[in-house]
Order: structure tokens, then sequence, then C-alpha cells
């Protein structure tokens, strides 16, 4: 069942009803030449018709029927009419069929080649409506999970490989000692970390409600959802995930941590991944998280976590200091560790004896000896700093300082020649000395221990392929204090394939950096004020992340939403 007017290229049809001008076609035809691609493709990538005016062009003109698959389920029997790799080639996913008529949605419902591809697949008449490229491509990865490729092989872009533990040199985990259902549970687990890391997702939610089972990916700090699969698979999958964290698969009660790793990998090559686990009960299974640690993807040098020149100068001066300590501020979530493995990546060699004690050790660093967190063995962050200072440490890292005995034993260690770097929860750098002082330290103690503090947030970058120039209130940037001259070009947030809709991707750092001077340590001693303190520093230069991140705006990085944001706790406006 084709709509009559499919025959006549889509170029003309958009310029006969006045979407774009014959002038555009032109161009895109020549961009087409050039790069290659769908039409539709080129017209969107260079400006001239967005995805929702093409849409919203052939349903209302030509008289096809847009379907929204965000809220349409599927039928599986129709879904698996078709392969998985002609629905990827053609952006078409199966809705439903009814007789011998296989309604199908795509991104191009014009695409007549596509059509005639997938009816002598299928042997159906095909009934085409329409919908986003995004959508379809996300039905696709929702419902071809279930399905076996033809050929029997995986994909080998999304080869997963347990790696050999404890030296025995076995290569897969074994599974027949449960009842998983298993070949489906294994190949969702193998799928659910593929897309993960493809995605740069940070963790992955695997979470069963009353009916189903849903997994969501956290990607630039937001959720999105990615499978939902049915209940009946969750058993399975839990089962698979704590066989391979070395997890109690009978203990459902209580909530375990574990970790394990992954070898992924295809044409390109192949790269380990660590992945920490964690469960918990809820009341109706239990809730598995996933954090994606990829090793390469952190250990960055100073330079590439995103300070501007100024900053990253203290930076250095600071972690080339003999002694002291550096406090990173912000709250959970803003990429202070990351920071502080960049910081030791720097400074670590074979000459220093670098300890570290962590809850959780989330990278291993080579010449580091890293210590985890155990409170039940009697090792906190207070009593395994009291060991580290008996073992000729020359530079010290604590995860967290959280208490009173932790920051004495930071301070101490501090002041008797060692450099020591920690995280502290504070929403700025001028609020820090101030909560050492909520604790119980003494104001001399902090103020001559403290070398610098480092406060940061992360916010989200602007997709560089769909971002959109626009003017804001003038009364805003007034408000914000941001200068009003000519040049400066603010962007904001669109949504095309490429960034899933969202308009952005990707996340960069945002840092206000405060090395402490003799001005500032009087300060800290009088117990003054944080704005005392910030208003001081600001005399020596210090900006702060409100100021950070417009930078990033005037650069194109980011949007003024996206820094308003993250900052809207550590300074008004």
């Amino acid at each position: 069942m084709r709509h009559s007017a499919s025959k006549i290229p889509l170029g003309e049809l958009l310029v006969a009803f006045g979407v774009i001008t014959k002038e555009q076609l032109d161009m895109a035809l020549t961009e087409q030449k050039k790069v290659g691609g769908r039409l539709g493709q080129v017209l969107k990538g260079l400006g001239f018709v967005s995805e929702e005016t093409m849409i919203e062009f052939l349903g209302k003109q030509l008289n096809i029927p847009h379907v929204d698959l965000d809220t349409t389920i599927l039928d599986k029997e129709a879904v698996s009419l078709i392969p998985e790799s002609l629905a990827r080639r053609h952006k078409a996913v199966p809705i439903s069929k009814n007789g011998k008529v296989l309604t199908l949605a795509m991104s191009d419902p014009l695409d007549i080649f596509a059509i005639d591809d997938i009816a002598g697949v299928s042997g159906y008449e095909v009934n085409p409506v329409v919908s986003t490229e995004r959508s379809v491509l996300k039905a696709i990865d929702k419902y071809y999970w279930m399905q076996e490729p033809a050929n029997g092989k995986r994909n080998h872009e999304e080869v997963i490989q347990s790696p050999a533990r404890n030296g025995s040199g076995r290569g897969d985990y074994t599974v027949s000692n449960i009842d998983l259902s298993d070949k489906s549970a294994v190949k969702l687990v193998n799928m659910m970390i593929s897309q993960a890391i493809r995605d740069k997702a940070s963790d992955v939610h695997i979470e069963p409600d009353e009916d189903r089972l849903e997994v969501r990916n956290r990607v630039d700090g937001i959720l999105h959802q990615v499978i939902t699969a049915p209940k009946d698979m969750h058993a399975g999958v839990v089962s698979r995930l704590k066989i391979m964290a070395d997890l109690d698969i009978a203990e459902r009660r209580a909530p375990q941590d574990g970790r394990f790793s992954v070898t992924i990998g295809g044409g390109n090559g192949y790269r380990r991944v660590d992945i920490r686990i964690s469960t918990l009960p809820t009341i109706f299974g239990e809730k598995v998280v996933l954090r994606i640690l990829e090793k390469n993807a952190s250990l960055n040098g100073p330079e590439n976590l995103g300070f501007d020149e100024q900053n990253l100068q203290k930076f250095r001066r600071m972690i080339n200091r003999p002694y002291g300590m550096i406090l990173v501020s912000g709250p959970t979530g803003s990429g202070k560790t990351t920071t502080l493995y960049a910081a030791l990546n720097n400074v670590i060699s074979v000459e220093k004896n670098v300890v570290t004690i962590e809850d959780p050790v989330e990278y291993r660093l080579r010449l580091a000896n890293q210590v985890q967190l155990n409170p039940k063995a009697g090792v906190t962050f207070a009593s395994g700093l009291r060991s580290i200072v008996r073992q000729d440490p020359d530079i010290i890292m604590v995860g967290e300082i959280r208490d009173r005995e932790t920051a004495e034993m930071a301070i101490h260690a501090a002041l008797s020649g060692h450099l020591v770097f920690s995280t502290i929860h504070t929403n700025d750098a001028s609020a820090t000395a101030a909560r050492f002082i909520e604790m119980g330290i003494e104001p001399f103690l902090a103020a001559s221990s403290i070398l610098g503090i480092i406060s940061q947030r992360l916010v989200r970058l602007l997709c560089q392929k769909c971002k959109e120039a626009y003017e804001p209130a003038p009364e805003l940037l007034e408000q914000l204090g941001i200068p009003s001259r000519e040049g400066i070009v603010f962007y904001r947030a669109f949504g095309c394939p490429d960034c899933k809709g969202t308009g952005y991707k990707g996340r960069e750092a945002i840092f206000e950096v405060m090395e402490i001077n003799d001005e500032l340590k009087e300060l800290i001693i009088s117990k003054s004020s944080a704005a005392h303190i910030r208003e001081t520093a600001l005399k020596y230069g210090f900006r702060t992340l409100r100021e950070a991140g417009i930078s990033k705006v005037i650069q194109g990085k980011t949007s003024l939403e996206a820094v308003l944001k993250v900052t809207m706790d550590s300074e008004a406006l």
C-alpha cells in the first residue's frame, strides 16, 4: 500500500509545497554528491529543514500517518518478518501486520527502494508510516535484542568476552549451574553492556517493575530508557551479572557490591572495561546498577579536564608542591575523582611512594598502592590514613574527608611533609575552609595545611552538529554580567539523531581554583565568612564557577541554560 505521491522525488515535493526553495534544493543536491547519503539527511544537516518539519510535512501534505514509537508497542511477530540488518539499513521497523499488509515505521516513507526491498523480503505488502529517525533506531535497539542473527554470529562490534580470572586461564564464566533460560539472559546482559559503552554511559540501571524489566542508561548525567524486557527475564539477568562479579546468587534480601571486567571490541581492536555492580532489594525484586569505568577515558592529564589556561597553571603549581593539602569540592557526580586521578597520574613516578585509600577503588593506578575501604574489617578513612603515614609515603590520596578524625589525620599528614589529595562535599571553594572549622578543626591548622581548593561541576556540551544560534534577552546578559560586545554568538540545544534528540553530547568540567595565599590564610584564621574569602580571592585573579561556565558559553561549547543549571547552588543570580 503506497501513497500516490511517493514516486515524486522528495526534494521536488518540498520545493513544490514551499518547505524549501529551489536554490536550497540545488545546494543540498550538490552537497549530497560530495558527501553521499540520503537527501533528507543532507537537508537536515544543512539546517534547511528540521526532522519535525519533515514529519509534519509528510503527514499533512501527503497524508502519511505519523506514529510516536516511544509510546507504541510493536508486534514481535511483525518485527521478526525482517532481519535487523535490513531494518537498520533502511531505518525502518515493522509495527504490526494485518492480513498480508505490514505497517512499517520509516524515517523516510517516500523511499520506494526501501519499501520494495522490505516487501520482497517479508512477502507482505508494505503500508509506510513516518516516525523520527531517533525513534526508529531506538525501537530497533529495543525489539531486536531477542532475535538471534540469521548466521548465528554476533555483530562483530558488540563482542563481549569475559576475561580470565584468578589466573585460571578461563575465558568464559560457567552458567550451567543456574536456570537462566540461558541464551536470552546472557545475550541481554551482553547487549546492555555493549550499548552502554557505545553510548558512553556512566551507569546502567536495571529496574524490575510489576510487569516488566526496565533498563536505563545515564548518559551525560541524564537517564535514558533503552530497553523494556519481559519481567521473567529479571531473575536470569541478575543471576548472570552476579556470577560475573562473584556475588552470592542465592542472596536476594541484602544489598551486594562487586566488580568485574569485560573485553569489548571488534575490527578496530579490543579494550578492557571495568564494571562495578551494586544490587538493592526492592518490592519487585533486586535492582542492579552497573558503573562503567573506562580506564583510558578517565586517566587524563590535567590539560584534558577542561581547565582554562590560568586555572591550569594554578593547578600545576599546587600539585607540584612538596607537601600540603589540595582539596577538590563539589556534589556527588561532579567529576572530583577524575580530577584526583588526573593529578596523581601527573605526579606519580618510580621515585615517589604513592598510597591511596578509596571507597571504592575505581581505577587501577600503576606505581600506586591502593587501599579499599572496609569498615567491617576496621579499615576506615581515618584508621587507614593512620596506617598509611607509617608506610613512608610521599603522596597520599584520601577518597573523601567526611568527619573530624579523618580531617585531623589528613592535616597532620600534610603538615608533616606529605602531599595530600582529598575531596570534600561543599558548594564552592570559598566555603570549604568554613566546613573544616565546622568539623572542629582549629582554624590555624586548616590555614597552615591547605595549599589550594578546587571546586567543580560537570556541564553538558552542545551537540556540534545541531546547536542553534540565537540572541538571549539583554536583561539576562546584564544580570549575569556578560559583556554585550559584537562577535559573541550564543547557542542553544536543538536536537538531532547524532545526539538522540537531546541537543547535548558529552560533558566537560568547569572549575574554580583558589590558591591559598597569606591574606586568605589570615581570613581563615579569623573565621571570616565565605563571601569575604571569595571577595578577597577575586582580587588575586580567582574566577567563580559561573564565570568559568560563561566562558565556555562564549566559546560555543555549551548553553546558558546548562551553565545556570549546574551553578545555581554555588552562587545566586
